[in-house]
């Protein structure tokens, strides 16, 4: 492997990275395994909208600096982690995409069923638990998850993803933010349509075609299910409402608790907010 290449190749996903306003200042860090042994990533305190190749450093498998003087990541236990789990993985790629983010410290995985695309290509992103950054914390939050998994969210923290090569990593990123991104959007318009189960089934035996690895999300309902309310489908996803089938197979409803949680008015919210918007309009 050239390493001048994959140095070329570290530049620009930063590049483009940074453009697209997934970092600020010198967030982010990003990480090749170059042979078995090997590691190249960018070092610590680095814009990567601005990276050179002084800039990215190679360290072997126990994160110790090879060459030059300049420290790796203060994240690269994360890295390191990830190649000692998952040996097929080539690439790992940190960042703080808003609308995953925001996900991520909303508390709410994406594990929906809702683009095929989505189901096909990347599978399930799970939210890993808040670990303190630069510590080992981080990787230890993710570690339960590793085997399975593909693209992570860190809670309070940002986004992760693998890949066999730089831009797979970096094309994952772009699919967990673009997912986010759509799903932010389909809660403000109120409903969240997901995918039935037999659906799934069928994007799972693609996947499964396509030689992909990683876990697929679970359908948590056997039909096609409209939202009522648009945070309803994460009570679900979350384990916070369990479904149930409707009388004649129709769309599923959570099972009721034994101690209910008190549901809020959600028309009478809705009303609330339409008035204020045409007051403030009419002014």
């Amino acid at each position: 492997m050239n390493i001048y290449d994959v140095k070329k190749d570290i530049i620009e996903v930063g590049r483009r990275c940074w453009l697209r306003g997934w970092v600020a200042a010198n967030d982010g860090n990003i990480s090749v395994r170059i042979s078995d042994t090997e590691i190249l990533a960018t070092a610590t305190g680095q814009s990567k909208g601005f990276l050179t190749p002084d800039m990215i450093v190679r360290v072997d498998r126990q994160g110790r600096l090879l060459e030059g003087d300049i420290r790796p990541s203060s994240e690269i236990q994360m890295h390191l982690l990830v190649y000692d789990q998952r040996p097929e993985i080539r690439a790992v790629f940190h960042a703080h995409p808003p609308y995953s983010t925001a996900h991520a410290v909303a508390g709410l995985p994406l594990s929906h069923c809702v683009l095929p695309e989505i189901v096909v290509s990347l599978g399930a992103v799970p939210l890993a638990p808040y670990g303190t950054p630069s510590t080992l914390e981080v990787p230890e939050s993710l570690r339960p998850f590793l085997s399975g998994y593909d693209a992570f969210l860190l809670q309070n923290h940002g986004a992760l993803t693998l890949g066999r090569s730089i831009y797979e990593a970096y094309y994952r990123m772009e699919s967990i933010e673009h997912f986010a991104h759509i799903l932010y959007l389909a809660r403000g318009l109120g409903a969240v349509n997901v995918l039935s189960r037999d659906q799934v089934d069928k994007l799972r035996q693609i996947r499964t075609g396509y030689g992909l690895t990683g876990e697929v999300p679970e359908c948590c309902v056997r039909e096609s299910l409209p939202a009522e309310d648009p945070f309803r489908l994460d009570r679900l996803m979350n384990g916070l409402a369990q479904p149930t089938p409707a009388p004649g197979g129709g769309a599923a409803t959570p099972a009721p608790k034994s101690e209910p949680a008190e549901e809020p008015d959600w028309t009478n919210e809705i009303v609330r907010r339409v008035l204020e918007r045409l007051h403030l309009h009419g002014r």
